[in-house]
């Protein structure tokens, strides 16, 4: 894998995380105004269009469709057998970001946890 592919692929990666810390942003916008919500019938209106007008939520699902057109960019030069179990990355920006960002504890199980998926990704990197 050349450093180009590379880069496309983290740069996919690191848009899914944000996609994601974003849409968290917008439903925590929406709970902390609204209270949990469950869609039913009567709600499922407004409270689709406050989710849908969330300046996070929106710029998430940016993201998404961007991230989308990295990725494939990226798979056209990588092999998805390597490319796909890179996108565990994401889990270690989303719990990084999760906890700078939103305040969610980083336990040592989840410490743990994101050190065996560097390894995990290390070794898949250097086959």
């Amino acid at each position: 894998m050349n450093l180009p592919a590379l880069g496309l692929l983290l740069t996919g990666i690191a848009l899914n995380a944000i996609a994601q810390l974003l849409l968290k942003m917008g439903v925590n916008a929406v709970v902390a105004s609204a209270g949990a919500f469950t869609f039913t019938r009567e709600n499922i209106i407004p409270i689709g269009f406050k989710l849908a007008t969330q300046i996070p939520i929106i710029g998430g699902l940016t993201c998404y469709a961007i991230s989308v057109v990295v990725w494939i960019l990226g798979l056209s030069r990588v092999d998805v057998s390597i490319a796909y179990p890179l996108l565990s990355l994401g889990y270690i920006l989303n719990a990084l970001g999760a906890w700078y960002l939103l305040g969610e504890p980083l336990s040592i199980q989840r410490w743990v946890g994101i050190g065996i998926i560097i390894v995990g990704v290390y070794v898949l990197a250097r086959s």
